[in-house]
C-alpha cells in the first residue's frame, strides 16, 4: 500500500471510523488511483469527473457511486488538502420504498425456521428492529430480560442505544440459554465467536423460501417491518427513530410511505360521491 494511503488509514482510525469503513475508503481510493495511473498530488477535478462517469457507465447504483465520492472527498480534503469537488454533484439517490412484510408473513417466516437458534435470531430482529450486524453480535449480558430491555453497544456511528424486548422473545431466550451447551458471551455463538452477517442473511432467505413468501426477503426487510408495524399501531415516529438508532428523522420517515394500514384508513373521494 502506498505511504499516502497508509496515512489515510491512520487518520481514519484516529477519528474513530469502523474497520469496515477504513477498508472501504482505502479500497475506493486505490481503485481511483489505478484508474488515473497518476500520483495523488497530480490528480485533478477532471480525473474525478472521468472516474465518476466511468462508474456510472458501469451502471453502478447511485449509492455505490456516492460511496466512492465520499471516500475520495475525505482523502483529498483531509489528507491531500486539495478541493477537487466544487463542481461535482453526486448522483441522486434512488427513492425506493422499503420492503415490508405483513404480520402474517413475519409469523410464517419465524415458523419456517426449524433450528431454535435461527428462529430466535429472526424473532430478535423483529422484536427489537435490529440491524443484522447488531443482531448477530449481541451479547447475553446486553439483554436485561427482567426489564424487557437491551442495549446495542457501538452500533452504527459507534453509538449505544436502548432496545425493547418482547415478552415472547424473553421466554424463548431463557429457554434457549438453558438448553445451550457453551457459555459463549454472544447470544448467537459459533465456537468462540458469533455467527456472521452472511450466515444470518442465508438463514432468513431459506426461511422465506420455505414459508413460500414471494417478496424479496432479507434481514433489513425484518427491521423495516418492525418500524412500519409500530407506526401502524400508533407509536410516535420519534420513538421509532430512537429505537432504530437513526440520527436523522428523515431516515425514519421513509416508513410513513409504506404504512399500508394508515393508507387504508383514508376514504376515497369517490365513495363520498355515492354515499
Amino acid at each position: 500500500m502506498p505511504k499516502i494511503l497508509e496515512k489515510l488509514k491512520t487518520e481514519l482510525k484516529l477519528r474513530g471510523f469502523t474497520d469496515k469503513t477504513v477498508s472501504t475508503y482505502i479500497f475506493q481510493n486505490k481503485k481511483f488511483l489505478d484508474f488515473t495511473s497518476k500520483k495523488p498530488e497530480n490528480t485533478n477535478e477532471d480525473d474525478v469527473k472521468k472516474y465518476i462517469a466511468f462508474l456510472m457507465s458501469k451502471e453502478q447504483k447511485p449509492s455505490s457511486v456516492n460511496l466512492a465520492l465520499s471516500s475520495l472527498k475525505f482523502f483529498y480534503n483531509e489528507i491531500m488538502k486539495k478541493d477537487l469537488f466544487k463542481e461535482i454533484k453526486p448522483p441522486k439517490q434512488e427513492k425506493k420504498i422499503p420492503t415490508v412484510l405483513t404480520k402474517e408473513e413475519i409469523k410464517n417466516l419465524i415458523n419456517a425456521a426449524e433450528n431454535p437458534k435461527h428462529k430466535l435470531l429472526i424473532e430478535l430482529m423483529y422484536s427489537s428492529g435490529l440491524r443484522v450486524s447488531e443482531a448477530v453480535s449481541i451479547k447475553v449480558n446486553d439483554l436485561e430480560l427482567d426489564e424487557k430491555m437491551g442495549t446495542i453497544r457501538s452500533g452504527k456511528g459507534k453509538k449505544d442505544r436502548h432496545i425493547i424486548l418482547s415478552e415472547n422473545l424473553i421466554e424463548h431466550v431463557k429457554d434457549y440459554l438453558n438448553k445451550r451447551d457453551d457459555k459463549n458471551q454472544y447470544l448467537f455463538s459459533v465456537k468462540d465467536r458469533h455467527i456472521g452477517t452472511r450466515q444470518a442473511q442465508k438463514i432468513v432467505k431459506q426461511a422465506a423460501l420455505k414459508a413460500g413468501i414471494k417478496k424479496r426477503v432479507f434481514c433489513h426487510a425484518i427491521r423495516s417491518s418492525f418500524a412500519t408495524h409500530l407506526l401502524d399501531s400508533g407509536v410516535d415516529i420519534r420513538v421509532i427513530q430512537e429505537l432504530l438508532g437513526h440520527s436523522n428523522l428523515s431516515t425514519t420517515e421513509r416508513y410513513t410511505k409504506v404504512s399500508r394500514e394508515k393508507l387504508k384508513q383514508v376514504k376515497s373521494p369517490l365513495d363520498n360521491i355515492y354515499s
